[in-house]
């Protein structure tokens, strides 16, 4: 006897000893099984004790599914305290403002163990997006840009219905009013607020660009945004060629092709795009151009836009002048 109160003694104490081994308590296991599983690994020794142990103290029912991290000899008391407590081991997943599905799907993959292409094959279910109650087409421009903690092996539908809800906070009615007022739906607000996601370096400029595509919709212009192209691409172009933009003249997201805005939006878009969609500048812009430094040249006439346009590829070149280049000497 006095030898078993010494097992249970040390059984129920102590930090173990080596590296971290995790354990994964599944939905609906019986704490046997929970009990043989952390036996099996060294977590907990004599399991039959343990199970014993854990029924005298009520914590046996109470235990909580996920993925836990023990060392081996950890003690009794310890580990039940983990497990009825949900201690479990959590993982972030980093959405970055301007990212679109291709991007997120990945990150979501690696923290449910999924095949990112079957992650995306769910993002970009036209079904899903009703069902979550987003305006669609899918759920591109609906996953807020973000940083969230979850429990390693969580489901992704969980994952994608927590950025989902995320998006829903910041969609408040007094932005739906706003857009009520401007005679916006929301999918039309998401979708040129992604567009201008994309197009902005500076966050001060978001109004102004907003300005120049709201100030092209009321006259019927074509937005002849590039970031539209990239999308309807699949891939980012530093340079978008004439032969880019035509390889894909069909395509519905071609903003340079197709007057008005695209079907759905190209990104995730972050509330300060949004609401500079839904408050944009008064300026009567309709042209602007990129400076190497991020910053935009705004203009009203196409004459306007093309001085800026040359004054920009002089700035470009004078940069790239005035880059220091690698030494080659002695190189063969």
């Amino acid at each position: 006897m006095p030898a078993l109160l010494l097992l249970l003694a040390l059984a129920c104490t102590g930090e173990g000893t080596g590296d971290p081994v995790r354990v994964h308590v599944p939905v609906g296991a019986s704490f046997s099984q929970v009990a043989d599983s952390l036996e099996a690994k060294g977590i907990v020794r004599a399991a039959p004790l343990f199970k014993l142990y854990a029924r005298a103290t009520g914590d046996a029912a109470r235990v909580k599914p996920g993925t836990y991290a023990f060392r081996a000899g950890t003690g009794w008391k310890t580990v039940l305290h983990s497990l009825v407590s949900g201690d479990v081991l959590t993982d972030r997943i980093v959405i970055p403002e301007g990212w679109n599905l291709a991007g997120i799907a990945p990150r979501i993959a690696a923290l449910t163990g999924q095949d990112a292409d079957s992650i995306l094959a769910m993002l970009t279910d036209s079904a899903r997006a009703r069902a979550l109650g987003v305006p669609g087409p899918t759920l591109e421009g609906y996953l807020y840009p973000a940083t969230y903690t979850f429990p390693i092996g969580v489901p992704a539908d969980t994952i994608i219905a927590r950025m989902v809800n995320t998006y829903r906070a910041v969609w408040t009615p007094e932005r739906q009013a706003r857009a009520d007022s401007m005679g916006l739906d929301e999918r039309e607000v998401v979708t040129l607020a992604s567009i201008v996601e994309k197009e902005a370096r500076i966050a001060s400029e978001m109004p102004t660009i907003a300005a120049v595509y709201h100030n092209r919709l009321r006259i019927g212009m074509p937005l002849q945004a590039d970031p539209t192209v990239q999308y309807a691409l699949g891939v980012h172009r530093e340079r978008l060629l004439y032969a880019a933009i035509d390889s894909v003249a069909d395509n519905p997201y071609n903003t340079y092709r197709n007057r008005g805005l695209p079907p759905g939006p190209i990104a995730s878009p972050s509330a300060r795009a949004i609401d500079a969609v839904l408050a944009p500048d008064s300026a009567r812009y309709l042209y602007f151009v990129a400076r190497p430094d991020g910053s935009h040249v705004f203009t009203r006439s196409l004459a306007e836009h093309n001085r800026a346009k040359a004054a920009a590829q002089r700035e470009r070149a004078a940069a790239r002048n005035a880059a220091p280049r690698a030494d080659t000497t002695g190189t063969p």
